[in-house]
């Protein structure tokens, strides 16, 4: 290699040398600013997790310490004092109130919760049925009864989150109008449901030999095998 040829490679390298320079002069600071950036998204992240389990845990902790008070008057007042963060939170401790207030014989106020519930629309459908289910239960006769069997009707619906339990009150409610035939066939239809507990299938059994109707050998919960 020429002295000349050696000269021209080192005047480039230094050239490229110094654009190098200049673009991490003038671009330098992004590479830095990603990873801040990085680092600090992951942080937020992480307090964001700490906190929001630390919250959940402070409202798990007022709620079993409410459900402690041994009369049921004292512990819905102590759920009612239990602070509420979003719509979830504020329908799951309405349930629980309207439970406390039931059991307390305060049906008015059980029904009020419960009928405030039924009618949200920013309230999730399986809350909403929920609360039907246990305001047609808890109004039982004194419900008109054709509103009383659409409700139901609408709540045993294929597909629908508390079909068995409404499918029980149906037959229930058939019982108490006097069509004992259509509520035993409800009950053997029950018997029949994959998602029917076994609880709710001894209570369908019981039902259907208290109604009057006997129970085939194929349809007969609770053996064991």
């Amino acid at each position: 290699m020429s002295d000349n040829d050696s000269f021209i490679e080192e005047v480039t390298e230094e050239v490229r040398r110094d654009k190098l320079f200049a673009l991490y002069r003038k671009y330098g600071w992004i590479p830095v600013l990603v990873v801040l950036l990085v680092v600090g998204g992951a942080a937020y992240n992480e307090w964001r997790k700490a906190s929001a389990e630390a919250a959940a845990e402070a409202l798990g902790d007022a709620v079993m310490t409410a459900l402690e008070v041994p009369d049921a008057e004292g512990r819905a007042a102590a759920l009612a004092k239990v602070p509420v963060d979003g719509s979830g939170t504020e329908t799951f401790m309405a349930l629980l109130r309207a439970a406390s207030e039931a059991e307390a014989s305060d049906r008015d106020a059980a029904l009020a919760q419960l009928d405030a519930i039924a009618s949200r629309s920013d309230v999730a459908a399986p809350y909403r049925e929920l609360a039907q289910l246990k305001a047609v239960i808890l109004r039982g006769s004194d419900q008109d009864r054709s509103e009383r069997m659409a409700i139901l009707e609408h709540l045993s619906r294929a597909g629908a989150p508390f079909r068995v339990l409404a499918m029980e009150q149906k037959a229930l409610a058939l019982y108490e109008f006097g069509n004992n035939d259509e509520a035993i066939a409800l009950l053997r239809m029950v018997l029949d449901e994959p998602n029917a507990t076994q609880g709710l299938l001894q209570r369908a059994q019981q039902l259907i030999v208290a109604m009057g109707g006997s129970l085939s050998d194929g349809n007969e919960a609770g053996t064991e095998g």
